[in-house]
């Protein structure tokens, strides 16, 4: 199993910025793929970026291109999640996970690793 531990959620204004990093330990070699979700309250759990081991292959939902960016360092088993130009309705609870090989990255069901969440709370 991966274990995943998310950390740098806050409390920011519109406009500001987070860096979320999540910190893979266990058996890390089952994580070709690491992603973003997140979970506003009352609202189902939703992509928001991922990106492949290597790196080259970057995948974002739309409400967030151009303002979310992904990367990772695979010495350190760590992705992040540099959020800018944060908006009230980037509100959620922010989760790290990872797949072995999903078929798109955007297919919730092939992620089998997650953290335990961020919360992110934007004000206007």
């Amino acid at each position: 199993q991966v274990r995943l531990v998310e950390s740098g959620g806050g409390l920011v204004q519109a406009g500001d910025s987070l860096r979320l990093s999540c910190v893979a330990s266990g058996r890390t070699f089952t994580r070709n793929v690491m992603a973003w979700f997140r979970q506003a309250p009352g609202k189902e759990r939703e992509y928001v970026a991922a990106i492949n081991r290597n790196g080259g292959n970057i995948d974002y939902a739309d409400s967030v291109k151009g303002r979310f960016t992904i990367s990772g360092d695979n010495a350190k088993n760590t992705v992040y999640l540099q959020l800018d130009n944060l908006k009230p309705e980037d509100t959620a609870t922010y989760y790290c996970a990872a797949a072995l090989h999903p078929p798109n990255f955007t297919w919730i069901k092939a992620y089998t690793e997650w953290g335990q969440g961020t919360q992110v709370t934007v004000s206007a």
